[in-house]
């Protein structure tokens, strides 16, 4: 699926991101919010916001794979941190840019008061395109239930 990322010569243009994307016909990925946890779903890197960044970005990462879809097919994310300091939100992003590379699709930044789990300071969600078939595991198939008669 092929993911055209919009520039706009009528906006500022030393942003680090595109201001918009379009994808052809196709099914959307909603991802919740990829936290920064475990395997034991412990969140990871107390007090550390870029290590909290990387394995956000590598969760949402598995998300997508596991819908038919990879980083390069996200069409907008929203990246949240909790912290008043910018200074915070400035680490959280250059990890997120780093991951995306050239896709620098639109995202939008916040800093919040917040997050669900104690010590959580990295959220990110994101909107994509699925490229190919979901994997579905796990015990949860709603997905490919019929609806009831």
């Amino acid at each position: 699926m092929t993911v055209n990322l919009v520039r706009s010569g009528s906006l500022y243009t030393g942003v680090p991101y595109a201001y918009a994307s379009v994808a052809s016909r196709g099914s959307l990925i909603f991802t919740a919010g990829a936290c920064p946890l475990d395997d034991r779903g412990e969140v990871v890197g107390a007090g550390d916001v870029r290590a909290q960044a990387s394995l956000a970005v590598a969760n949402l990462a598995t998300a997508l794979a596991e819908s038919g879809a990879t980083l390069a097919d996200v069409l907008k994310t929203t990246v949240f941190v909790a912290s008043a300091e910018r200074s915070d939100l400035v680490a959280a992003w250059d990890v997120v840019s780093a991951a995306f590379g050239e896709h620098d699709a639109p995202s939008t930044l916040l800093g919040v008061a917040v997050l669900g789990y104690p010590g959580q300071l990295v959220e990110i969600e994101a909107v994509a395109v699925a490229a190919g078939q979901p994997r579905i595991t796990g015990p949860d198939h709603r997905a490919n239930e019929q609806p009831s008669q």
